[in-house]
Order: structure tokens, then C-alpha cells, then sequence
């Protein structure tokens, strides 16, 4: 299985966590290939050699044929870059993703799964990972706030998906060039949540499957599969963001209320 994540140092706790979570959580006979973008551009401090060997070395503890291999993304970045969007409250690096199609390290895959930083699994998602894709580019989950004031298409029909969890059918994405367009759109228009919202816009075939592969929720429910540590919104006593990621292990036990991850997190906290 193919699995990218995007990001500069700054998501390092995050994905090690994330790791270490499908690697406990899944068969050990399940191959992964982990994919780690980033970029060295202007400010961005990006995700370090160092910190990818070493998870490499983790992995392989779990199987041998397991990896993790750094993509230097900079020059198809900059190559391409989304001008109208790169003053955003998000690090370029979250629009990496939208450059898959172009990384020579992924020109063998046929499809990916992408993880945010802050995606936790609780159970193994083959099901979900090897699904029919057939003229389909991307499959994902509705998003929980955003599906009320986009892409709405009528009385209870949605489709506007949260780009924290997406299985990208490479080879379809590459046929219709649908990357390149959300790129584009990332060039000349600024938008809110740019990557999510470009991805959205450009995504025509997409397929909607169930909450339980990107739980966007405080809690996880019976039968989730992949827990996102998304920010949500708190009303009660005053209305604010509650932001809590799976490495503020005091806030995911105090304020969360969750321990079924305790295993996870040791192993985390062990890691050095």
C-alpha cells in the first residue's frame, strides 16, 4: 500500500504517530510504502533526511519489505507555483499533495492514500485502500463542516469532501490531469482551505465512502477505521476552535477524554 504524507519538520510528531498507528493497528503481512514530500523553499524548514531514515528503520522492524522514502518536491513546487496562495495561514507544503502526479518517486503507483499529519488509524483499512476505482479519481469523506456551504447540489446532497483522508486512483488523475488543474486554480484564485478547496473544484469523479475512513469527530465511534484530528468548533460556554493533535498527549487524555490510543502513544514517547 501507498501512503503519502505532505509536510515541512513541523510534522514529524504527527506522522510518526500516524505510522506507528497503521503499523500496530494492521497486519503485519500488509506492505506499506510510506511517501514523505517536502520542500526546501525560502522559510520552510523541511522534513529532515535524518528524521525519514530513522522511520524507515521502524517500519522495517514491523516488515522487512516496509519503507519510507522523502520526496524532494522543490523543483516541481516552484516550478508551479500557487502564486494567489501562498500568503495562506497554511504552510505551502499543505499543497503538495496537488503535485502527486509529477514526482518521479510516484510515477510507478496507480494509487495512493493520503494522510494528513493528525490521521490516527484504529483498524486496517484494506477494504478501504483497495476498493474499485475504476474511472473514479479520488474516493474520500464528506466533510463535516464544509459540505453545508459547498458543492451543494439540493435537498441533502453533498459532495464536498475533507482532503485530510483521500485515495487518489493515480492512473485516472494523470488521464484527466485533474492535479493540473487543481494546481491551476491554486495559481490564479485565492480560496479558503486552498488545497481542499482546489482538490474539490477539480475533482469531477470522485466516490464518497462512509465517515468511518476519516472520523473527523472528538471521539471515534464503534466501528471507525481512520481517526482525523481535525480542529473543531466549540459552542458551550463561548464559541472557539478546539484544536487537539495526537502528540498533546495530556490534552488527547484531559480534554478529549481518549486512552484507547495509550499503546500508540508509549510506543511514541519511546520512540527517543
Amino acid at each position: 500500500m501507498n501512503i503519502l504524507y505532505c509536510g515541512d519538520d513541523g510534522i514529524k510528531r504527527g506522522v510518526l504517530i500516524s505510522i506507528l498507528s497503521i503499523l500496530m493497528r494492521t497486519s503485519k503481512t500488509n506492505v506499506y510504502n510510506f511517501y514523505i514530500a517536502t520542500i526546501k523553499y525560502k522559510d520552510v524548514k523541511p522534513f529532515k533526511a535524518e528524521a525519514a531514515k530513522r522511520l524507515d528503520e521502524l517500519v522495517k522492524k514491523y516488515n522487512r519489505k516496509n519503507s519510507v522514502q522523502l520526496i524532494d518536491a522543490t523543483k516541481v513546487f516552484v516550478d508551479n507555483l500557487p502564486k494567489k496562495n501562498m500568503g495562506s495561514y497554511f504552510t505551502p507544503c499543505s499543497m503538495l499533495r496537488l503535485y502527486a502526479d509529477k514526482m518521479p518517486e510516484l510515477e510507478h503507483c496507480d494509487r495512493i492514500l493520503y494522510l494528513d499529519y493528525d490521521v490516527v488509524c484504529r483498524k486496517d483499512f484494506s477494504d478501504f485502500y483497495n476498493m474499485d476505482l475504476t474511472n473514479i479519481e479520488a474516493a474520500g469523506v464528506l466533510d463535516i463542516y464544509g459540505k453545508n456551504f459547498y458543492h451543494y447540489h439540493g435537498l441533502f446532497k453533498f459532495d464536498y469532501m475533507n482532503s485530510g483522508v483521500m485515495l487518489f486512483n493515480l492512473d485516472e488523475c494523470r488521464k484527466t490531469k485533474m492535479f493540473e488543474k487543481a494546481v491551476t486554480l491554486c495559481e490564479k484564485r485565492w480560496m479558503m482551505l486552498a488545497d481542499q478547496a482546489a482538490l474539490n473544484k477539480a475533482i469531477t469523479k470522485r466516490k464518497l465512502v462512509d465517515r468511518k475512513y476519516n472520523e473527523q469527530g472528538e471521539r471515534p465511534h464503534a466501528d471507525t477505521v481512520l481517526h482525523h484530528f481535525s480542529n473543531n468548533f466549540k459552542f458551550w460556554p463561548y464559541f472557539r476552535v478546539q484544536k487537539v493533535k495526537p502528540f498533546d498527549v495530556e490534552r488527547v487524555h484531559k480534554v478529549l477524554k481518549i486512552t484507547e490510543y495509550d499503546d500508540i502513544l508509549e510506543a511514541y514517547n519511546n520512540y527517543g
